[in-house]
């Protein structure tokens, strides 16, 4: 079973929707779109049904193993939700698994302290992904225990359909790639390290990358694109072809990030024949937890990249110190508020 508490702040389905609720910021108004899926059924929390998220990320909270036996919440979803929500965003997540409860052995976290930040639909699964991070010398050895099988977006509300950002931020092959092709978006964002990874489904094991490989009509309609440094021999290709027409971007550890995009000028959807490179340095800053770093880089750059009077570098530089301040503290606790975050970059803008 998912996580509920008594006031339904957190929901459970299996492709049907139980609403998350949490306070609300002003809501920001999408344009109608044709559902594509099942209605939900009754929310138990009414506030949450009529307010679409403006954020929306679809993926697997994952459970990390620690060294110790302990568990600790992790993924994409769950970082660049609460990311976006310190930064003012109304945000919700879309993901699979089982929390709050006991499974092999394991204590599984409660998703209750993020009700009040973050709308959450757990669909429900026996128990969640789970993570194992080895490291040895210079590199990470990385295995899945277990596997919450995929998400099913046609469980999706209607409403949320209407999210400004739409965040697909697979960690372990969750996502249908032609069921998210056909998700309206106003801005469709991707961190598409789960695509490249394989490992025994079945019996769990070592996690190996491959090549990216992203359907022609989910591409087409992607706005940015974000790899590490580590993932571009994997997802070159993706990444030159996006490019070609909005964002990709490459991070690197401890040293920014580079962006790439047509050049100034090519209108919005057409493929460029040049195209410009911008490289932004990170910011210096005592690091005490490094996890999650490129989830917090990802949402600040695509809550930055939607404004229309943001440039490329304009987002990318507002990430970078995004990222770099969320490095102070362990876990989600130092992720900054936009006005942290923008105050360090107007110091690094002074001292040109």
């Amino acid at each position: 079973m998912g996580d509920q508490t008594s006031d339904g702040s957190v929901g459970t389905s299996s492709g049907k929707t139980n609403g998350t609720g949490r306070n609300g910021r002003p809501a920001w108004q999408g344009t109608a779109r044709q559902p594509l899926g099942p209605k939900p059924v009754k929310s138990r929390t009414p506030l949450a049904s009529a307010r679409p998220p403006q954020y929306l990320v679809v993926g697997h909270i994952t459970a990390d193993l620690q060294a110790d036996g302990t568990v600790l919440l992790g993924g994409t979803a769950l970082y660049s939700a609460l990311t976006a929500a310190r930064l003012g965003w109304r945000t919700a997540i879309l993901t699979k698994g089982a929390f709050g409860i006991d499974f092999h052995g394991m204590t599984i976290p409660s998703l209750e302290p993020y009700a009040d930040q973050i709308d959450i639909i757990v669909q429900e699964a026996d128990g969640p992904t789970v993570f194992v991070n080895e490291y040895q010398v210079d590199r990470r050895v990385q295995s899945i225990r277990h596997w919450a099988q995929p998400i099913d977006l046609r469980g999706m509300p209607t409403h949320w359909r209407n999210a400004k950002i739409l965040h697909l931020g697979p960690v372990a092959q969750e996502i249908d790639q032609r069921q998210a092709a056909n998700l309206p978006a106003g801005f469709l964002g991707v961190t598409p390290q789960g695509w490249m990874r394989e490992w025994p489904r079945q019996q769990g094991g070592r996690v190996l990358h491959g090549t990216l490989r992203i359907i022609p009509e989910l591409i087409d309609r992607i706005d940015s694109v974000i790899v590490s440094s580590d993932e571009i021999p994997y997802a070159r290709a993706v990444v030159d072809q996006v490019s070609a027409r909005r964002l990709g971007v490459v991070t690197f550890e401890q040293r920014g990030s580079r962006i790439i995009h047509p050049e100034i000028g090519t209108p919005r959807g057409v493929v460029a024949t040049r195209r410009h490179t911008v490289e932004l340095p990170g910011f210096k800053v005592d690091v005490k937890d490094s996890t999650g770093a490129g989830d917090v880089f990802a949402a600040a750059f695509f809550t930055k990249a939607v404004e229309a009077t943001s440039s490329a570098e304009s987002a990318g530089m507002f990430a970078n110190a995004t990222a770099a301040l969320s490095l102070r503290e362990a876990g989600p606790h130092g992720i900054p508020s936009r006005e942290e975050a923008e105050a360090l970059v107007a110091a690094r803008l002074a001292e040109r």
